[in-house]
């Protein structure tokens, strides 16, 4: 698949029908005392226990496992500051295919030392001197390798987008309709997957994209009806979710599904992963931790009584993880 005309519900099924056996069905979890700290009912969505420690792997398999036969044996090629980059190293070798990688050279050392692990060849970028997309191009022309992109791709988008199908079922299953879905956003592709599984199977929940200061450009983007760029693409702990500005593909779905962005603080990302750890008994990294930090601290600006929140990723530095459990728990 190319274009957003490929980007629709009949996707979305299609690759959950692909990933079915593969991707893990994750749990809503839920405590009493994160609800009274967020004055509402608090479900949470962790994907930080899909293989890879992302939703990143559902999209990574959704895309390899569309390609054809011939193409998928030359190999894939794709760019990540390390949870796609896991997802698609996995995905290509369960694939028995080749993949390279290309990472930026700040992205956390264990997320680095994974994807090399899972077969993976990493090349490594300045990604605030260096285009991560024209290295890309040019190495997948050089190889002819399949470049498949973190967000503005059909398929990735359609397999993150599994995961709003097991939302809706789950909130079914407890008898909810109404929420907001808080997701940690960098380019749109889970935001925008989520969002249109979302108005097929549970119309009645909003999407609400959540990034950290500083990087905000999908807020800004969503204000002004238009795509914003990021002044800077480094210097943050949430490296996870820091794109230089919203796909292309994923943007006109969440300008039109989407509720408004929220913008939470690093110092709110750290103590919601410490939250998450004593009240859950899971590990969130930074950027999979905004969804939480903006349930938690951030209630002024969430509707209704129940609130989703993602939490999208768990591969976190353990120096960084060590920081948020002696600052906050």
């Amino acid at each position: 698949m190319a274009g957003s005309d490929a980007m629709n519900i009949d996707a979305i099924r299609a690759a959950a029908q692909r990933t079915a056996g593969r991707a893990r069905v994750t749990p809503l979890l839920s405590s009493p005392f994160l609800d009274d700290i967020a004055g509402r009912r608090v479900l949470v969505k962790p994907e930080c226990l899909q293989h890879t420690g992302s939703f990143k792997y559902r999209g990574a398999w959704s895309a390899i496992s569309a390609l054809e036969t011939t193409t998928r044996a030359r190999g894939v090629i794709a760019f990540s500051s390390g949870n796609h980059a896991q997802g698609i190293a996995l995905a290509a070798r369960q694939h028995q295919a080749p993949s390279v990688i290309i990472m930026p050279s700040d992205a956390p050392a264990m997320k680095i030392e994974n994807t090399r692990a899972l077969g993976a060849e990493v090349i490594l970028y300045d990604r605030a001197t260096e285009d991560r997309d024209a290295i890309g191009a040019k190495i997948a022309a050089d190889r002819g390798l399949t470049l498949i992109k973190p967000f503005d791709n059909a398929d990735v988008v359609a397999g993150q987008g599994t995961v709003g199908l097991e939302i809706a079922e789950q909130a079914r299953a407890e008898g909810l309709t109404v929420a907001e879905v808080l997701v940690p956003c960098g380019g749109g592709g889970l935001t925008s997957g989520v969002a249109l599984a979302l108005e097929a199977d549970a119309p009645k929940m909003t999407v609400r994209p959540v990034e950290p200061t500083g990087f905000d450009d999908v807020a800004r983007s969503l204000a002004s009806g238009r795509i914003m760029r990021n002044e800077r693409l480094s210097g943050s702990l949430c490296d996870a979710i820091i794109t230089a500005q919203p796909g292309d593909l994923t943007f006109p779905i969440m300008h039109r599904l989407c509720g408004t962005g929220i913008v939470v603080s690093e110092e709110d990302c750290l103590r919601a992963m410490a939250m998450a750890f004593t009240r859950l008994k899971v590990v969130i990294e930074p950027g999979g931790a905004v969804a939480l930090a903006a349930a938690l601290f951030h209630p002024d600006q969430i509707n209704g009584d129940t609130v989703i929140a993602f939490a999208s990723g768990g591969n976190v530095d353990a120096p960084v993880f060590a920081r948020a459990l002696n600052e906050f728990a």
